[in-house]
């Protein structure tokens, strides 16, 4: 693939652009969609704690079926042709979903047409990771993989300013904020839709392993093959296992902050305002991580994000004035972009490319198990103490295996290349 200068190609673009698209459902998921649903589950007599359980629940419910279905779907996904209609299929149900959830319904059905949504973007990422490989070249992987979150970040604050606008001023636009929540839901489906187009129209397939009879039982022969053998690299294993660990904590933070801010009193405007701030916050934060990548070692900028969360964590512990959250919401957005961007091309540079959905496979196993775990333990451990603070506080040991588990395998790494 040639096209690659200083600017940014026409395919790395549009793998951006779909960053944008999705964010917006994304940051959905972080502010008005769990705001909604506690507000919903408080007028049917549920009590914060256990909307807060309930809600953590959903999402472990979305990550664990995502969980078991990646490996699948992403080997299959290796094969020609196959990668752009799955990753369609799943972006559409995502939008559909999210459009979906405009409607009334109550606390159970809603909660289950979210945990549809949120099956679909989380799928999409398998197959939309993988292109990395396909769209770039590995010396600007960290750098595309930080644009793409970076731009993610400042692109969805224009549908989510516009919905915020909707349900904070919904009187003034003769509307209830029940109703403005429904158009909001719709326009970001919109959005989301609108800003996969370019993707999914020129987007094509480099890497890939060459059709086969029975495509579906070939799938499940190389995935088994890929379990097998990735015992053997030490590299990756050690990396997914990290990884595990450390991002458990940062998509526990992500999926649970709006929750756990109402459970220590924060009130919506303010839950609202300070992660609207988190998304322009880290925007520049992701681009400044993406270029220190150019001048220093992915590895270390990845530990220094883990120690960050980790410090995150432990000031939420004391958490109970909206300042404090405003704090917080700050300095989740300096690290939040630049873990997720760095771990993903960072493990795209250590994979085989043309293998690389079967390996985004698992690496969204590892993730997306870790994501089940770390909201279903918070929602466990809050509901059996009644404090969201006790789940926060199992999440800090989670940074701490995970950052020195991610230190050996950046050991593990580097004695490969050794041998090499």
């Amino acid at each position: 693939m040639n096209g690659f200068g200083s600017k940014l190609s026409k395919w790395e673009k549009f793998w951006i652009l779909y960053d944008v698209g999705n964010s917006a459902f994304i940051l959905l998921v972080s502010t008005i969609i769990p705001i909604n649903f506690k507000n919903i589950a408080q007028a049917n007599g549920i009590t914060p704690a256990d909307s807060t359980a309930y809600w953590s629940y959903a999402v472990s419910l979305s990550t664990i079926i995502v969980a078991i279905l990646g490996p699948i779907l992403g080997t299959l996904a290796d094969t020609k042709g196959y990668r752009k209609p799955l990753f369609t299929i799943f972006m559409i149900f995502g939008v559909l979903g999210c459009a979906t959830l405009a409607f009334p319904f109550s606390w159970i059905l809603f909660l289950s047409v979210f945990v549809l949504a949120k099956v679909g973007v989380s799928g999409s990422f398998i197959f939309y990771d993988a292109m990395l490989s396909d769209i770039t070249i590995d010396e600007r992987m960290d750098h595309i993989s930080s644009l793409g979150y970076a731009w993610g970040y400042i692109g969805s604050c224009i549908p989510f300013i516009i919905s915020l606008l909707l349900i904070l001023f919904a009187d003034k636009f003769s509307l209830t904020t029940s109703f403005a929540t429904s158009i909001a839901f719709l326009l970001n489906a919109v959005w989301w839709l609108f800003m996969s187009l370019p993707l999914i129209k020129n987007y094509r397939q480099i890497y890939y392993v060459e059709v086969k009879e029975n495509p579906l039982k070939n799938s499940f022969r190389r995935l088994y093959n890929v379990l097998r053998d990735i015992k053997k690299q030490k590299k990756i294993f050690i990396f997914l296992l990290a990884f595990f660990f450390y991002i458990d904590g940062v998509y526990t933070i992500i999926e649970m902050a709006t929750s756990y801010g109402k459970d220590v009193g924060i009130d919506d405007a303010n839950l609202l305002l300070a992660l609207l701030l988190t998304q322009i916050v880290a925007f520049p934060f992701a681009i400044l991580f993406g270029r220190l990548s150019k001048k220093f070692k992915s590895q270390n900028l990845i530990s220094i994000c883990i120690l960050g969360y980790l410090a995150i964590a432990l000031f939420a512990l004391q958490l109970d004035k909206p300042w404090e959250f405003w704090l917080l919401a700050v300095c989740v957005a300096m690290f939040q972009g630049a873990v997720q961007a760095l771990s993903r091309s960072y493990f795209a540079k250590i994979i085989p490319k043309e293998k690389s959905s079967e390996y985004f496979g698992l690496y969204d196993i590892f993730g997306k198990g870790a994501a089940f775990s770390g909201t279903m333990l918070m929602g466990i451990t809050t509901q059996i103490s009644g404090s969201s603070k006790i789940g926060v506080a199992v999440i800090c040991l989670m940074f701490v295996i995970g950052f020195l588990i991610f230190r050996r395998a950046v050991k593990a790494n580097e004695e490969s290349k050794a041998i090499w």
